[in-house]
């Protein structure tokens, strides 16, 4: 196994298939801890658990599952830690934006971003509790800038990012007692698939070192990972420099 601060742990990660979840898989292996890999697109877990063999030596596992799916987060999380033993670590990532503003928001775009960043947080915090408080683990949410503050491109994607954020220090509070840490980072454009307002992907709107690159993120991630005890950092932004220039 690959030493490093997280040697003998598991780490879970949601929407690993690219971006900030693949780069945070890669980040924590390089740490040490065995990853299990969740999104939907299972060739490209496979291929991230390829890639993350070939250069550490730690455990993979590849589970192609859909976050808002209470059933499939179940067997997911089940499935880790029968392949491994435990779950030290879970990162809250898979999240989708669709449409702009109110008025011409479809339903269908609609209940797809609160069923994957509402109830797939939900979701996957609920089912690994259980598991982190046996050991002392930590749980990682991916918020946003835009749960931080207006968003008026589009205010649905910023509410259920502002509930993320929410729902994270309050459950804070309730797990606090348990040894369970509980950090939000919050990161501002990142280089990814994720699409922007004019439905061009980011990694295609802006060239590197404009904006914030998913292993910036990633690293932000880790580090919350790696506090022994169980993290208590709260909260942690990762914004690119301008960012508020234009205020």
């Amino acid at each position: 196994m690959d030493s490093g601060p997280l040697a003998e742990t598991t780490v879970l990660v949601t929407g690993a298939s690219s971006g900030i979840g693949a780069a945070t898989a890669r980040k924590l292996a390089r740490d040490g801890a065995d990853v299990a890999l969740v999104a939907r697109r299972e060739d490209r877990l496979t291929e991230l658990a390829d890639e993350i063999t070939d250069n550490h030596t730690v455990g993979t596992h590849v589970v192609p599952a859909d976050v808002s799916d209470r059933a499939q987060v179940t067997a997911a999380i089940e499935s880790t830690v029968e392949a491994f033993g435990s779950l030290d670590g879970v990162v809250v990532n898979a999240g989708v934006g669709r449409g702009s503003d109110v008025e011409t928001l479809s339903d269908e775009q609609y209940r797809t971003m609160m069923d994957v960043n509402v109830d797939g947080a939900f979701y996957t915090a609920r089912e690994s509790l259980t598991y982190l408080r046996d050991g002392a683990g930590s749980l990682v949410f991916v918020g946003s800038f835009a749960g931080q503050y207006p968003r008026p491109f589009n205010p649905i994607y910023a509410a259920t990012k502002w509930w993320l954020r929410g729902f994270a220090h309050s459950l804070a509070g309730q797990v606090g007692d348990d040894d369970i840490g509980v950090t939000v980072v919050n990161p501002s454009e990142v280089r990814s698939e994720f699409n922007s307002e004019d439905g061009t992907a980011f990694n295609e709107r802006f060239e590197p070192g404009e904006v914030t690159e998913p292993e910036e993120v990633a690293d932000a991630i880790a580090f919350a990972m790696r506090q022994e005890p169980p993290t208590t950092i709260n909260s942690i932004d990762v914004f690119r420099r301008d960012k508020f220039s234009h205020f």
